[in-house]
């Protein structure tokens, strides 16, 4: 369920300079509705479902998003997550396919909402604003292959340890050195892809031998070197 907010800071959802938006004029900016505030989503709320037909993007304002395929036994595999700046539903909106994926808050958010006919219309009138689309598909293709290679190749303490780099890379670090992202042991586990029995063990081990730190579902990484070479990444 959506809420709409009356959220001050937030007037004109779409003039983020790191946005895909950024490559549209003003008089584009202005095909876009923005006569209502942007919708609220509380932790745990989806914003769109798996197979429903959304017709158009998503675009996150503030908070965290975990977008995720379910299994047939139920099971969540998180796919990826979106934050302040990124967008979510264009691969279904410019191929008109059913939504391929779910997305849910793991935090209270802030979502535009653009339909999918402006959208087309962009893409036909602005090459900047196409391309990096396609630039953003491709990336998303090439973790996704990643993501395969790993699942075949990769043990589970590896794949643990490298998500934990990436969450590092992708979210930073609070004021405090956790990682600014808080998961369950269950969410972990559905990015890994194993059971969260492995997880909570292999936190464990990890904790154990001083590589992080543990409080709830708060973690900090004490030390990232091993955890590097642990993980297998080339850097």
């Amino acid at each position: 369920m959506k809420y709409t907010q009356s959220f001050p800071a937030f007037n004109n959802c779409f003039q983020d300079t790191k946005s895909v938006f950024r490559h549209l004029s003003n008089e584009e900016l202005e095909l876009i509705p923005q006569e209502q505030a942007p919708d609220f989503y509380k932790r745990g709320e989806i914003i769109y479902s798996e197979g429903s037909r959304i017709n158009g993007f998503y675009y996150v304002m503030k908070g965290i998003i975990k977008i995720y395929k379910t299994g047939f036994d139920g099971k969540e595999q998180i796919i990826r997550f979106a934050q302040a700046g990124d967008i979510m539903g264009f691969r279904s909106t410019i191929s008109n396919e059913l939504a391929c994926t779910t997305s849910r808050a793991i935090e209270d958010s802030y979502i535009c909402f653009v339909p999918g006919d402006i959208v087309k219309q962009f893409v036909k009138i602005n090459g900047n604003f196409a391309m990096e689309l396609l630039q953003i598909a491709c990336k998303e293709l090439g973790e996704a292959n990643d993501y395969i290679t790993d699942i075949a190749q990769k043990t589970v303490r590896e794949r643990l340890a490298e998500v934990l780099i990436h969450l590092k890379m992708e979210f930073g670090l609070d004021n405090e050195n956790f990682l600014q992202i808080s998961l369950t042991r269950e969410e972990l586990a559905n990015i890994v892809g194993t059971a969260t029995e492995s997880v909570i063990r292999l936190l464990s081990e990890f904790k154990q031998d001083k590589h992080i730190e543990i409080h709830g579902r708060r973690i900090k990484i004490l030390n990232e070197k091993v955890l590097l070479k642990i993980s297998n990444l080339p850097y």
